[in-house]
C-alpha cells in the first residue's frame, strides 16, 4: 500500500527514511514498510553485539524476535555502502540504523568522513532494490556538552538531510503516528557541506 501509492513504473524501486526519537516505533513502522514491499526483505543490522552490555543485547533481541523467519539478516557495522551496492533488484534493504553505523566509524577524520558519506549517497543513488532506512532523532535537545558527542549529532543531522533530499519518502514517526513528510512538509534547498556546527 504504502510503497505502490508513490511507485511509478519509470522507478521500480524507492528509498524511503524512516526518522524520529527514541522508542517512537520507528523501527516497527520500518518493518512494516519492508513487509508491503513483496520483495525479500534483507535486514541491515548495524548493531556491534556487546556481549558484556546486557541492556543493549536486550535490545537487539527484541529487534530479532520481531522479524519474520523468512527475512535474512546481513551483520553489517561499517561496510553499508558495500551492501547497498550489491543489494539484488528483488531485496528491499531494511537498514536499522543509521545513527548506530555512524557509531561504529564515528573516529574517521573529516575528509575520511566526507568520502564516506559521497560513497553511501552514491551507493543509495545507484542501488537498484527497495531501501528503508532506519534514522536517530538527536538534535531536538542540548547541545552535547563534549565534542564526540556534538560531532556525532552534527553529522548524522546533515547525512539525514542529504538522504532526505534524494528519498522518495520521508516518514518522521513520533507519538504514535508515522507523518508522511514528503506530503505535508516543503523541502528545503540542496544541503550544503560544512564541517561547522548548527547551533
Amino acid at each position: 500500500m504504502v510503497f505502490t501509492e508513490t511507485t511509478s513504473a519509470d522507478k521500480p524501486h524507492q528509498l524511503i527514511l524512516v526518522t524520529g526519537p527514541a522508542r517512537s516505533g520507528k523501527s516497527e513502522w520500518a518493518e512494516q514498510l519492508a513487509a508491503q514491499s513483496d520483495k525479500a526483505v534483507v535486514y541491515v543490522a548495524t548493531a556491534q553485539v556487546d556481549p558484556t552490555d546486557a541492556e543493549w543485547q536486550a535490545r537487539i533481541a527484541q529487534h530479532q524476535q520481531r522479524r519474520p523467519a523468512g527475512w535474512q539478516t546481513l551483520a553489517i557495522p561499517v561496510e553499508l555502502s558495500a551492501a547497498i551496492h550489491t543489494a539484488s533488484a528483488t531485496d528491499c534493504l531494511l537498514i536499522d540504523s543509521l545513527g548506530t553505523w555512524l557509531a561504529n566509524v564515528l573516529e574517521q577524520d573529516d575528509i575520511t568522513w566526507q568520502q564516506t558519506v559521497t560513497t553511501l549517497i552514491t551507493s543509495l543513488q545507484q542501488c537498484e532494490s527497495d531501501v528503508v532506512i532506519v534514522a536517530e532523532e538527536t538534535g531536538w535537545g542540548v547541545v552535547p556538552a563534549y565534542r564526540l558527542g556534538r560531532q556525532f549529532r552534527d553529522r548524522l543531522g546533515h547525512l539525514m538531510r542529504q538522504i532526505g533530499a534524494i528519498a522518495d519518502v520521508v516518514y518522521l514517526v513520533t507519538g504514535g503516528y508515522a507523518l508522511n513528510l514528503s506530503v505535508l512538509g516543503v523541502p528545503l534547498p540542496a544541503v550544503k557541506r560544512s564541517n561547522q556546527a548548527d547551533f
